[in-house]
């Protein structure tokens, strides 16, 4: 099986993902506004996403890439989490 070949798109997207994420629980400002703001329905989309992501790109990625990913859910999953208790 040949090795993957690294795609600096891949790590962005999963970048640009996890700080959606963030802005939708509360955790980094509304740029716009400059408040924290929860939305958790958007929040879920963006981790149900990255699972999707993740579980579609097994044996796919880089190592960087899949501790990249591994990374942005095991960070937003507990966030998401303590915001769903609030």
């Amino acid at each position: 099986m040949p090795t993957p070949e690294p795609d600096p798109r891949f790590n962005e997207f999963v970048i640009l993902q996890a700080q959606n994420a963030g802005l939708f629980l509360g955790q980094i400002p509304n740029p716009v506004s400059g408040e924290k703001e929860v939305n958790l329905r958007a929040a879920k989309s963006v981790i149900d996403s990255l699972e999707m992501l993740e579980n579609k790109t097994q044996g796919n990625l880089t190592a960087t890439e899949y501790q990249l990913l591994k990374m942005a859910l095991n960070n937003l999953r507990p966030l998401y989490e303590a915001a769903e208790d609030e």
